[in-house]
């Protein structure tokens, strides 16, 4: 196991998923489409890897890996020339690891309409200068939406490490 001493764990100061959220906006581009003028999986893929990052490099304030993800649906394509916005936000922080939940939407520009396009739920580890774990300050949950969605990350969380032990 890594060598961090017991007062640095001891010192981490709790934060609310409010203090670390991002917001994060792409215009969809020529490029970033297949033939249909949808927007690439991949490329979502993308936005929603860094706009995760930047909220757990923000509560834990390290350098971040991305470690898992958990889901991600598709619910209806982003089209060219539509804004994407990403909502990045934790829901659960565990002593070196947290779970960010990204909702990806979609605006029309010209007709204002918003629509949810998809959900993802990815896991990162804060790392040390080194490139080793380090430990991350806990997450205090503030609303009855924040600790619901704390308690289902947890759940998340145990079906995750099952599979790994399974797949051991």
């Amino acid at each position: 196991m890594h060598d961090i001493s017991k007062d640095h764990i001891k010192s981490l100061v709790g934060k609310a998923p409010s203090v670390s959220k991002v917001e994060m906006t792409e215009l969809v581009l020529p490029n970033d489409t297949n033939l249909l003028g949808n927007l690439l999986g991949g490329k979502l893929m993308h936005w929603i890897d860094i706009a995760g990052a930047m909220a757990a490099s923000r509560h834990s304030s390290r350098i971040v890996a991305t470690v898992a993800l958990d889901s991600l649906d598709f619910r209806h394509p982003a089209r060219m020339g539509e804004l994407v916005m990403l909502h990045a936000k934790l829901t659960w922080a565990g002593r070196t690891s947290m779970e960010v939940k990204v909702n990806a939407y979609a605006e029309n520009i010209k007709s204002g309409n918003i629509i949810l396009t998809n959900r993802a739920y990815l896991t990162f580890v804060a790392l040390d200068d080194t490139g080793k774990p380090v430990p991350v300050p806990p997450l205090i949950p503030e609303t009855d939406e924040e600790r619901v969605d704390y308690a289902e990350a947890e759940k998340r969380r145990g079906e995750r490490l099952q599979r790994k032990n399974r797949d051991m």
